[in-house]
């Protein structure tokens, strides 16, 4: 399996732990909300609305038109210290993040 098709396995497994959770929203924020300067769009977007709204359809746009992935990619520590230990799957979502940023400290072949 290609590294592109590991990483939109990683990318469906975060969706599917926030869809059973009841985090995956149905209608998208305002546009005016990805206008931000910040990163993951701490100004305007909720850490979970930056997953789904923003890391998952950019990761799989790049792949989907060839273009070259980030480098040393992470996300998993900045939602360990944005997520509260109580949040609804907080421990699964937080692996599979970890299991995503893998995939981007591992040399490409």
């Amino acid at each position: 399996m290609s590294s592109q098709q590991l990483i939109l396995q990683r990318l469906q497994q975060v969706e599917a732990v926030m869809r059973e959770h009841d985090h995956w929203q149905t209608q998208s924020p305002d546009a005016a909300a990805f206008a931000s300067t910040q990163p993951f769009c701490l100004d305007t977007l909720a850490p979970l609305e930056w997953l789904q709204w923003v890391l998952i359809p950019r990761m799989q746009a790049l792949i989907d038109a060839g273009a070259p992935l980030p480098q040393n990619f992470a996300v998993a520590h900045y939602y360990e210290m944005a997520l509260p230990p109580g949040t609804p799957g907080h421990p699964m979502l937080l692996l599979t993040l970890r299991q995503l940023d893998a995939l981007f400290s591992e040399p490409t072949a």
